[in-house]
């Protein structure tokens, strides 16, 4: 009972905030105005508040432009997480302009949407994606095409790299800062999420999209560990498989690293967090306390 009342007080808050700030969004996308791209952030922010998602930042944001983000894919709740913590827009599949609620925060978020079944559109989306990068925005490609179950990292499809070759030409300096980043589900209500909860995170896509979001409310408490990764630069003489190669052994790396414990904070004298040092599989008395 106490859960269902705060989910319900959770929705009404953000839909009281959703109220305030999606008019003056849309007004900033059709006047074309700069707080278009920091809005989100502070309604990304409120989102992860009241879901009960704790983001925790490892490494830095490359300052250089044009900049690509890469990132593993483990859940709706991704672009929640990398839209709290950076401008960011997304690349999506085009269905998902067509999905609930997520559609149209997509769309008020300016994401850019490709059909990767098109083949004879696949040229002007990726030169869409060139010149927002020109534009000096931001933007998070999920390489892996799909939702992972959370605990590795799929094979990256190396095409979509090909945004950042179609931005080459346009930026001032010729070239294309493409940032690994790894997103981790690491803990849940404080203490070591492991592989026998991270299915909570994660939403492989089998899974209908309101019940696994009313589950996420209903359990709340999630810990997300977020890593910036060493850029690899992009200009006109580079291999993209090799590129998106080299990307996915960092991502692959620093995913691995965080869910085992052995982050790179840790390796640098910092302190762990505390739910990333311990066994990846609960104890009796853990699994008791998380049982619903």
């Amino acid at each position: 009972m106490i859960n269902w009342v705060r989910v319900a007080l959770c929705g009404m808050l953000l839909v009281m905030v959703s109220l305030v700030l999606m008019p003056v969004q849309i007004l900033c996308l059709w006047l074309d105005l700069k707080p278009r791209r920091w809005l989100p952030r502070h309604w990304h922010r409120v989102a992860c508040l009241l879901l009960g998602l704790r983001v925790r930042v490892h490494g830095e944001l490359d300052r250089r432009r044009p900049l690509l983000l890469s990132a593993n894919h483990v859940s709706w709740k991704d672009i929640l997480v990398l839209s709290s913590v950076a401008d960011v827009v997304f690349v999506a599949k085009s269905d998902v302009k067509s999905w609930p609620i997520f559609g149209l925060l997509a769309r008020l978020q300016a994401s850019v949407f490709v059909e990767r079944e098109q083949k004879r559109t696949t040229g002007h989306q990726v030169n869409d994606i060139g010149r927002r990068l020109a534009d000096g925005e931001i933007v998070v490609l999920f390489p892996e095409g799909t939702t992972s179950d959370g605990n590795r990292l799929l094979d990256i499809k190396t095409s979509l790299f090909g945004a950042a070759a179609s931005a080459v030409p346009q930026s001032p300096t010729g070239v294309v800062h493409v940032q690994p980043l790894a997103i981790s589900y690491t803990g849940i209500h404080g203490m070591p999420m492991g592989r026998y909860h991270r299915p909570i995170a994660a939403w492989p896509g089998d899974i209908g999209l309101v019940p696994h979001l009313l589950g996420v409310l209903r359990e709340g408490a999630l810990e997300v560990d977020v890593d910036f990764g060493e850029a690899v630069d992009y200009d006109r003489h580079a291999n993209r498989k090799e590129v998106s190669r080299l990307i996915g052994q960092r991502i692959r790396k620093m995913l691995s690293d965080r869910l085992r414990g052995r982050s790179r904070s840790a390796a640098k004298g910092e302190p762990a967090p505390a739910c990333s040092a311990a066994p990846d599989i609960p104890s009796d008395a853990q699994r008791s306390r998380l049982a619903p």
